[in-house]
């Protein structure tokens, strides 16, 4: 007799719908688990047989993967985006849930890479770094807007400086806009030492790591660098190369023409459209 189980979660913050399907599709078992480590285990712990657990990446993807991987026999973490089945039909987490487990059934998920524990301090040092630096530029950009908005060119650095400050202030008439920037140079002022701190968090903890000296040697890259723990997880060369931000997309149209009669190549250059649409976002 074939023992083997699917198991859908539709997860939510407060609540996991849960569903169960045999070898055959045959629904087993439905149920509503609080979200809570124990409660999923001791759910788990009650069934018998070959374990096939599968739910979509979101919040707590990596939180329930590290709950679930030493219990059961084959864990997916799927992609939601390539999930278009679930979107025909009715919707509710009990149906998501059953789909998911059909779905598991079949074969038919795109997982979402979740494995290598050893470089999770790094990625999470790396992460509060990008985070500090995006808001921080979006605090210098407010600035600028700022003083664009009451005609006060403001071309160049100058206007971040500590020892212009009080030029800059002094060329804004208006009390309350005044203060607005004060404010926004005190934000300014909290996010650089962040960034600073936080850059150097991350530089250390990366020299734990023998990859860095590797990356290290590779022309035109600075020092802030993201470990990469499992390369050989990639079917080709290119898709690691796309991964790691070094593939760009590019777009062209009209390559050929007849010119007296003869099929030409055009001339026109091809339009560069950033990195490719599967590179790790959480890298700088």
């Amino acid at each position: 007799m074939n023992s083997e189980k699917y198991i859908g979660l539709d997860v939510h913050q407060a609540t996991i719908s849960v569903a169960v399907l045999d070898s055959k599709g045959k629904l087993i078992m439905e149920s509503i688990l609080e979200t809570k480590a124990a409660t999923i285990l001791e759910f788990l712990a009650g069934l018998r047989g070959t374990l096939s657990v599968t739910f979509e990446e979101g919040t707590w993807a990596a939180w329930l993967y590290d709950v679930l991987q030493p219990h059961v026999d084959k864990l997916v973490v799927c992609n939601p985006r390539k999930n278009a089945l679930l979107k025909d039909g009715n919707k509710s987490d009990r149906i998501d849930a059953r789909k998911l487990a059909d779905r598991l059934r079949l074969d038919d998920l795109k997982p979402v890479y979740h494995g290598e524990t050893g470089v999770r301090t790094l990625r999470e040092l790396a992460r509060s770094y990008l985070t500090i630096v995006k808001d921080l530029t979006r605090v210098m950009n407010r600035l600028k807007a700022l003083y664009r908005s009451w005609a006060i060119p403001c071309a160049g650095r100058d206007v971040y400086y500590t020892r212009h400050r009080d030029e800059w202030l002094g060329k804004i008439k208006q009390v309350g806009v005044r203060r607005r920037a004060e404010q926004l140079y005190q934000q300014l002022d909290m996010l650089q030492h962040l960034r600073q701190q936080a850059r150097r968090e991350l530089l250390v903890e990366s020299r734990k790591h023998t990859i860095t000296a590797k990356l290290r040697q590779i022309p035109a890259l600075g020092p802030i660098r993201c470990a990469l723990a499992t390369p050989l997880r990639f079917c080709t060369k290119r898709q690691l190369w796309a991964y790691s931000g070094l593939a760009l997309e590019t777009r062209t149209y009209g390559e050929y023409g007849f010119v007296n009669g003869q099929l030409r190549r055009s001339k026109k250059q091809i339009s560069i459209r950033g990195l490719n649409k599967d590179h790790n976002h959480d890298q700088a």
